[in-house]
């Protein structure tokens, strides 16, 4: 049906239903029609911009931040820095690896015992060897076997003197060093301290060679250092790391003072140099703790303050030469503190004295307490032995002690530490039941042949026990009075209970060795 113009307005106009539906429909049409053209002229319009390259978003970049950057320390310092590679004697190593008859053929040791090749090899010889190694076969002496260590170290002055670790070097048959531009050269030991782990080489390469200096500042915890060496034999490697802490004893020796890194310090970094920022050695990396052989962020160099003296000393003599005192020492426990009177739990008690050593002659004796020199506060034991042996021989030190419950002071001329002291032995004798007035120590006495007090049995369970002590230990003094019957330990005992003592002292000897060791009278 065609519709007209005409009919569509007569149908807005008109009564109709059916007319006025029918127009209603057409305006709808239209107003259709019209958004239609609408949504084809948006899309007109849109296409050319469809059809341009995509705009992308542009890389991230962010302002620069100030960071510390070590490349110019490393720069500075690299050509000072040294691979030390030590040919080593590894003889003993091998034989006692060379239990079976298969020698170092490492893929047939594990064989078991009754396995054909085990007794073939037995009655035929070694393979290899051309000889026989059966039952009445006479041995032949072990052929010398070398191996190759390596590890670091750095040079300290134009003419060739190079810092290093005494670990890495003490077995050497012959040393050699790498430089940084990867020369060889052969290297001269000048001198070892096992007590500090450092040695002193020497090359000739000229007159002119980059080295570095030790730090005289204090390195604070926190600060940033930068760790050089030849870990694995890698060649030279940096690492970077804060101070995590000063004055660590690792149980290394009687001078333990170490600086911790967490720089990554790894086998072959011995002898190598940490630097501060500033370019110079504020340690020498010496040891790691470790589960597993490998680096866990804690690190130990010896620090520059002891290292310059150390190294002086090498260089000079060839040794390290300190001052002695010559006497046994051990830490002021808070007992024993309170059983000496003392308020504090510092200084180092006197568990024996050397015979005709300067402690002797000057007059020290057994049960005193250091508690200064020159005075100067000492800390505890390894305080008094670092401060001793940084003084010169035959100087007079002033040694403060505290004895019968007052502080002394005695005038000492400080000895030469000997390489070796020779220590007392022990005999302990026959052994008869003691007074049982002390079970309440958890001790058990005896007289000893020798006129000593042994302790024949120790309560388990008693703080005797706890404090270490066994049977056979002999009681020398107590409270320092000498005792040579078990009656005379009753009786000092007895004596300090009544002058209100918390604890009573013992001078115990074992083993050759002499210590203090305090007994609670409050828990007995």
């Amino acid at each position: 049906m065609e519709i007209k113009s005409s009919d569509v307005s007569k149908a807005a106009t008109g009564a109709s239903p059916i007319r006025r539906g029918l127009t209603l429909s057409l305006r709808r049409a239209a107003l259709a029609g019209s958004v239609a053209v609408l949504a084809l002229g948006i899309g007109a319009a849109l296409s050319p911009m469809n059809s341009a390259t995509p705009a992308y978003a542009e890389a991230v970049s962010l302002p620069v931040v100030s960071a510390p950057s070590f490349a110019d320390v490393v720069a500075a310092v690299r050509p000072a820095v040294v691979s030390v590679r030590v040919k080593e004697d590894i003889t003993d190593q091998v034989a006692s690896n060379s239990g079976s008859p298969f020698g170092d053929m490492p893929q047939f040791r594990d064989l078991p015992p009754d396995h054909p090749l085990n007794r073939f090899f037995r009655q035929f010889g070694e393979p290899g060897t051309g000889q026989d190694q059966g039952q009445n076969a006479p041995r032949r002496p072990a052929p010398h076997r070398y191996g190759m260590a390596q590890g670091s170290g750095f040079i300290i002055s134009a003419d060739g003197y190079i810092v290093t670790n005494n670990h890495v070097v003490e077995n050497g048959k012959s040393i050699s060093v790498v430089l940084d531009n990867g020369d060889e050269v052969d290297a001269k030991l000048i001198g070892t301290d096992s007590r500090t782990d450092l040695a002193v080489l020497k090359i000739d390469d000229g007159n002119n060679l980059t080295y570095v200096d030790f730090d005289d500042q204090d390195i604070r915890v926190g600060d940033w250092v930068v760790s050089m060496g030849n870990p694995f034999g890698l060649g030279g490697t940096v690492t970077a790391g804060i101070v995590s802490a000063r004055g660590r004893d690792i149980g290394a020796g009687p001078y333990d003072d170490f600086l911790q890194i967490d720089a990554a310090v790894n086998r072959g970094n011995s002898g190598g140099p940490t630097f501060a920022l500033n370019g110079k050695v504020i340690g020498v990396n010496t040891a790691i703790f470790s589960p597993n052989g490998g680096n866990v962020g804690i690190a130990f160099a010896i620090p520059a303050s002891t290292a310059k003296v150390v190294v002086n000393d090498l260089i000079k003599n060839g040794s390290v030469t300190r001052g002695w005192l010559g006497v046994q020492i051990q830490p002021v426990t808070k007992d024993i503190a309170e059983s000496l009177g003392l308020d504090s739990e510092t200084g180092a008690l006197v568990a024996d004295v050397t015979a005709d050593s300067p402690a002797s002659k000057a007059g020290l004796e057994t049960g005193d307490t250091v508690v200064s020199v020159n005075g100067t506060t000492v800390k505890d034991p390894k305080d008094l032995a670092r401060q001793i042996a940084a003084i010169k021989p035959g100087e007079e030190a002033k040694i403060g002690l505290w004895r019968d419950g007052s502080e002394k002071t005695f005038s000492v001329k400080i000895g030469e530490l000997p390489g070796e002291q020779k220590l007392a032995s022990l005999a302990t004798g026959t052994v008869e039941k003691a007074n049982a007035d002390l079970d309440k120590l958890g001790l058990q006495l005896a007289a000893g042949d020798d006129g000593k007090v042994v302790i024949s049995d120790v309560d388990p369970n008693g703080q005797a026990a706890e404090k270490g002590l066994q049977p056979g230990d002999a009681i020398v003094k107590v409270n320092g009075d000498d005792v040579s019957a078990p009656a005379d330990v009753v009786s000092e005992v007895a004596k300090a209970e009544k002058a209100g003592r918390k604890a009573v002292l013992f001078l115990v000897q074992s083993n050759g060795r002499s210590r203090f060791v305090a007994l609670d009278l409050k828990t007995a």
